[in-house]
């Protein structure tokens, strides 16, 4: 029976470690399906001797070996593998890249190109947004589905045939394994960006669910984030999110109080701000400025961010900035819900009156009609004004469309304070 201490030490090399194998693996294979099976056997492996023999020095290193000894045993026997590289027409060619005398050479190479096709072969637009997000958690953050499915509050089974079908869509497609060049990957970097923040967002922020927050996946968004900085170092994008991500997390203890409710951000205390992740964003900020000739969406969601981590009190908050920013952001991405935000920076920089006009002009807007933060900031503008019995139905209807149960508490309680005042 193995130890909680042995099972907890594999569960973290796994965690650690099973990005870098499968990738590897990928590599040699050319299937991102056959990468992993072969991978979670070498895990498999760990899991029956290590509790005997202890934990080796280089267990990434102990798992390529069993993982890549696998692989040729099982190209030898013509086995599994045959009907699988049949289907991809890459057998032959497989099995001399396998059996070639540079094969520990080419193991040992540099990690960070074969890292970097697996980002993109996981957030590949041929496949749905949901299966890249489930994707993508599996391969590169080391989730488990029962994980992922807990996460996203969707039933394990879901997510189990996301992933499925994800990795057969990827063979069937033949989509290579390789860093796409010139405007495909621009267009592809969208999409792992895109995926990284979804991720975050849903930790930041939980769409559903009985939690304001959840903090795992908000690090597995950022372990990402940083992995990607570091294999494309010229991206001003890829730094943009990093920093967006890092001055989000900074306020994460600050976010909910003693019974894990929603704190907002006027409301916080900001001691509890996490001084070192403020200053990773703010220096992740100024390499994405400095590289990219006109800011994008997320360096300018990122500089946005600063000003808040800038300002030790919420009034010395720079409002008329961050209305600014988000008009800049306007030009890149339009979207209601960026308008959203800049009319609460309007309002909290030239008063409510002229925040409200703005918001009422995105009533009729059909993408917000259930979306329940325009109800919500329209309330909290009309009780600043004044209209209190109009503020508290605004606030009611915005805690009925929300489906996070900390949300919606918190709502009801403004509501019902209104109703009081």
């Amino acid at each position: 029976m193995i130890s909680s201490e042995t099972h907890g030490a594999i569960q973290a090399v796994w965690r650690i470690e099973s990005a870098r194998l499968i990738a590897r693996l990928a590599r040699m294979v050319g299937d991102v399906g056959l990468a992993e099976e072969l991978a979670q056997d070498a895990l498999v492996t760990a899991l029956e001797k290590w509790p005997e023999t202890g934990v080796p020095d280089n267990p990434g290193a102990w798992l390529m070996t069993a993982a890549k000894n696998q692989a040729v045993d099982l190209l030898r026997r013509g086995k599994r593998l045959e009907h699988k590289h049949q289907e991809l027409g890459r057998e032959m060619e497989v099995r001399q890249e396998l059996a070639a005398p540079d094969l520990e050479a080419a193991i040992d190479d540099d990690i960070g190109d074969d890292l970097l096709r697996l980002v993109f072969v996981s957030c590949h637009p041929v496949l749905s947004t949901e299966a890249r997000v489930a994707l993508t958690l599996r391969l590169l953050g080391g989730l488990t589905t029962e994980e992922i499915a807990r996460a996203f509050l969707v039933p394990e089974p879901t997510i189990a045939q996301r992933i499925v079908r994800a990795k057969r869509t990827l063979a069937e497609k033949g989509v290579p394994f390789e860093v796409p060049r010139g405007e495909e990957r621009a267009a592809r970097l969208s999409s792992v960006l895109q995926v990284i923040y979804l991720v975050f967002n849903e930790g930041y922020s939980a769409t559903a669910g009985e939690d304001w927050m959840r903090p795992d996946l908000c690090e597995d968004a950022l372990r990402l984030g940083r992995i990607l900085s570091g294999l494309l170092p010229e991206e001003p994008e890829v730094h943009g999110l990093v920093a967006l991500m890092e001055l989000q997390a900074s306020r994460s203890g600050a976010r909910t109080g003693p019974s894990g409710e929603p704190v907002l951000l006027l409301d916080q205390d900001r001691a509890r701000w996490d001084r070192l992740l403020i200053g990773r964003g703010l220096a992740a900020l100024e390499r994405a400025l400095k590289l990219g000739e006109k800011p994008g969406p997320y360096t300018l969601q990122a500089a946005i961010a600063a000003c808040h981590a800038r300002a030790s009190t919420p009034g010395e908050t720079d409002w008329a900035r961050i209305a600014g920013l988000y008009q800049e952001l306007l030009q890149v991405a339009p979207s209601p819900v960026v308008e959203l935000n800049r009319a609460v920076a309007v309002s909290m920089a030239a008063g409510p009156a002229a925040g409200l006009e703005l918001v009422d002009a995105l009533v009729s807007e059909p993408s917000l009609r259930n979306y329940y933060l325009l109800p919500s900031v329209r309330g909290d503008l009309i009780a600043k004004l004044g209209r209190l019995e109009e503020a508290r139905a605004e606030i009611e209807r915005a805690a009925s469309l929300t489906r996070n149960e900390r949300e919606r508490q918190l709502l009801l309680e403004r509501a019902a304070a209104l109703r009081s005042a």
